[in-house]
């Protein structure tokens, strides 16, 4: 539990202390824009290496806090939907929130697709996927794991935001008005709606095959713990 603690501090510290921080512009001004990427990446890569590895020592031994209810894994079929589809869709479509994806804020409409729902539509996504494992796996190791994941999925939101207006001012700040961090609000708001046209096909389907996979044997054989309720 030691390593799997340390871990999951170091793994949330250099996402926020260098990467959402203004330390990120400091070490870019002074190694380079392509040298940093490529040490932060193998860093990211490193923590979440040490995360998983840890976390699979720990898990067997470790305190159970609680014991989730049978019946709360058939709504929980449906979030985990709802995150796969957020995660897919958010990684293939083009947006000024991902790293080198600046050049779409010069678009007539850069909030389009599921940026239309939220701006950070894959970190909703793994924190839809982080939420739910933390509520259904009430062990010690399962509580850092899915607690370091669901807390940067929530920090890192507003860090890209602010990261994006210092750097792009006005351009950043005429996307920002017309979409939202939490999804839905702007929609609810009046600045934008759906637009399910703007979405391809393949999206959809990647994201569907993609679960079903899951659901037909694939988080048994991976993970070695089927995601069906008992007797599914």
């Amino acid at each position: 539990m030691t390593s799997l603690t340390l871990a999951g501090l170091f793994f949330l510290a250099i996402h926020v202390v260098i990467s959402g921080s203004r330390l990120r512009g400091r070490l870019v001004r002074s190694i380079g824009e392509p040298a940093y990427l490529g040490v932060f990446s193998l860093l990211s890569a490193a923590a979440l290496g040490w995360l998983i590895v840890a976390y699979g020592r720990a898990h067997a031994t470790a305190n159970v806090w609680w014991t989730a209810p049978a019946w709360l894994r058939w709504p929980a079929l449906l979030v985990m939907l709802l995150s796969l589809l957020f995660v897919v869709i958010g990684l293939t479509t083009p947006s000024p929130t991902a790293a080198g994806g600046e050049a779409q804020l010069q678009r007539r409409e850069a909030a389009r697709g599921i940026l239309r729902v939220t701006r950070h539509p894959f970190l909703w996504g793994v924190a839809l996927w982080a939420a739910t494992h933390l509520v259904l796996n009430g062990d010690a190791a399962s509580v850092v794991l899915f607690g370091s994941l669901l807390t940067l999925s929530l920090l890192g939101p507003p860090l890209i935001d602010a990261k994006r207006r210092r750097a792009f001012g006005a351009e950043w700040e005429r996307f920002a008005a017309r979409t939202s961090n939490l999804p839905f609000a702007a929609i609810v708001a009046g600045r934008n709606r759906v637009r399910l046209s703007e979405i391809r096909w393949w999206q959809f389907g990647l994201a569907l095959v993609l679960y079903a996979l899951l659901l037909g044997g694939a988080h048994r054989w991976l993970l070695g713990v089927s995601p069906l309720p008992a007797g599914g």
